[in-house]
C-alpha cells in the first residue's frame, strides 16, 4: 500500500477526480445519435446531462457528511461501484427515459471522486502543501474534458454511443479496486463527526446566511453555468447545425479547454501581483466579451464553426481566472466548516448550472443562437453579482477594489 504523500498517491487521487469531467464530456458528442436512436427530441436528450448535474448536486450534501463520519476510502469506493453499475445500466438502456434514470444514478455515484479526492488531500497535507496539490489536480482535471469528447467521438463513430458507458464502467471499477488496495484511509479517527441532522442544518444555515459566501457562490455558478451551456448545446451546434464530423468534435472541444488553461495560468501568473478581487474582476470582463460576441455573432446570423469556438475559448479565458478565486473567495469564511461550506457551493453550482443546460436543450431552435445568448446572460449575470455582492460584502482577504482605493 501506498504511502499518503506518495506521488503516486496524489496520482491516483486526481484520477478518481477525473471521473467527474470523464462523465460529463465523453458522451457529448453521442447525444445527437442517442437522440437518433431513440427517436425523441434535443430537450428530452439534454435531460441525460441536466439531470445528472442535479444528481451530482445532491449527493454532494451528502456524501461529505457521510465521509466525514465513516472515512474517505468506504464512501468513496461504495461511489465508484454505484457509478460502475449505473453506467451498465445507461450502456443497456433501451428507451430515453431509462437513460436519464440511469445517468441520475451515475451522479450519485460519481460525485464521490471529486468530492472525497479534494477532502483526502485537505487530510493528507498542510494548508500550504495542499495549495500546490490542489493545483497539481486542476491541471490533471483540465486534461480530462481536452481528451475525452476525442475518445467519445471515437468510440461512438466505430463501437457506438453504448461503449462510452462501457469504458466509464470499467473506469469506475478499476478505480475502486486501486483505491481499496492502493491507498491508506487518509482522515484521521479523531476527527470522525457526527451525523445529526440538527447539527447538519445549523452548519448549512448559517453559511447559507453569510452574504458575502452567497456573492461568491453565486457568481461562480453562473459563470459556470455558461460553461455548461456550451457542454449542453456543443454538440447539437457543432455536429448537427454545422456538419462537424462526430470524431473530430473532440479537437474543436479542445480548442476551449485551452482557453481554460490560458486563464488558469493567467490567474496564477497574477497572483504575485494582483489582488484576488482584482483578477476575478478581470476574468469576469474577459467572460463578459467572450459571450456578447458569440450572441452578437449568432444575432447576425453569422453561422460557422470559429464563430462559436474562438468567442467560447475567449469566455474560457475569463473563466479560469473567475471559478478559482470565487471558490477560494466562497470558502475564505469558513475555516471550521470547510466541508459544508465545500458541499453546499457545490449544490449551489451544479443546480444553477443544471437550469442552464435545461434551457438550452428546452429553446434549442437548430441554430446557435440560443446557446450563444444563454452564455452571454450567464458572463453579464455573474459580473452583476460580482458588483452587487462581492464588491459590496467581500471576503476577508478578498478586499473589493472600491474598498482597497478607499
Amino acid at each position: 500500500m501506498l504511502t499518503l504523500t506518495s506521488v503516486w498517491t496524489t496520482v491516483l487521487l486526481a484520477a478518481a477526480v477525473a471521473l467527474g469531467p470523464l462523465a460529463t464530456d465523453m458522451y457529448l458528442p453521442a447525444l445527437p445519435q442517442i437522440g437518433r436512436d431513440f427517436g425523441t427530441g434535443t430537450d428530452q436528450v439534454q435531460l441525460t446531462l441536466s439531470l445528472y448535474m442535479v444528481g451530482f448536486a445532491i449527493a454532494q450534501l451528502i456524501c461529505g457528511p457521510l465521509a466525514d463520519r465513516f472515512g474517505r476510502k468506504p464512501i468513496m469506493i461504495g461511489g465508484f461501484v454505484l457509478f460502475a453499475i449505473a453506467s451498465i445500466g445507461c450502456a443497456l438502456a433501451t428507451n430515453i427515459e431509462t437513460l436519464i434514470l440511469c445517468r441520475f444514478l451515475q451522479a450519485l455515484g460519481g460525485s464521490a471522486g471529486p468530492v472525497l479526492g479534494r477532502a483526502a488531500v485537505r487530510d493528507i497535507y498542510t494548508p500550504r502543501e495542499a495549495a500546490r496539490i490542489l493545483a497539481i489536480l486542476a491541471s490533471i482535471m483540465a486534461l480530462a474534458p481536452a481528451i475525452a469528447p476525442t475518445i467519445g467521438g471515437l468510440l461512438t463513430a466505430s463501437l457506438g454511443w453504448s461503449s462510452i458507458f462501457l469504458a466509464l464502467s470499467g473506469y469506475a471499477l478499476v478505480m475502486a479496486v486501486v483505491v481499496a488496495i492502493g491507498i491508506p484511509e487518509p482522515m484521521r479517527p479523531e476527527h470522525r463527526q457526527s451525523l445529526k441532522i440538527r447539527s447538519l442544518l445549523k452548519n448549512y444555515s448559517t453559511i447559507a446566511r453569510d452574504i458575502s459566501f452567497l456573492g461568491y457562490t453565486l457568481t461562480n455558478a453562473l459563470i459556470f453555468s455558461g460553461l455548461f451551456a456550451f457542454l449542453s448545446g456543443s454538440s447539437f451546434v457543432l455536429i448537427d447545425f454545422l456538419g462537424v464530423p462526430t470524431e473530430h468534435f473532440g479537437l474543436y472541444f479542445a480548442c476551449m479547454v485551452a482557453g481554460y488553461v490560458v486563464g488558469n495560468l493567467s490567474a496564477i501568473r497574477l497572483g504575485s501581483k494582483l489582488l484576488p478581487d482584482q483578477i476575478l474582476v478581470r476574468g469576469l470582463l474577459i467572460a463578459v466579451a467572450g459571450g456578447g460576441l458569440m450572441a452578437g455573432l449568432a444575432l447576425s446570423e453569422v453561422y460557422n464553426v470559429w464563430a462559436v469556438i474562438l468567442p467560447q475559448a475567449l469566455f474560457m479565458i475569463g473563466t479560469g481566472m473567475v471559478l478559482p478565486q470565487t471558490m477560494s473567495g466562497a470558502m475564505a469564511n469558513f475555516p471550521t466548516m470547510a466541508g459544508s461550506a465545500s458541499a453546499l457551493f457545490g449544490f449551489i453550482q451544479m443546480a444553477v448550472a443544471a437550469i442552464a443546460g435545461m434551457l438550452v436543450g428546452h429553446l434549442h431552435d437548430g441554430t446557435s443562437l440560443v446557446m450563444a445568448t444563454i452564455i452571454a446572460a450567464c458572463a453579464a449575470c455573474a459580473m452583476g453579482c460580482y458588483l452587487l455582492l462581492v464588491q459590496r460584502y467581500p471576503a476577508k482577504g478578498f478586499e473589493a477594489q472600491t474598498a482597497t482605493s478607499s
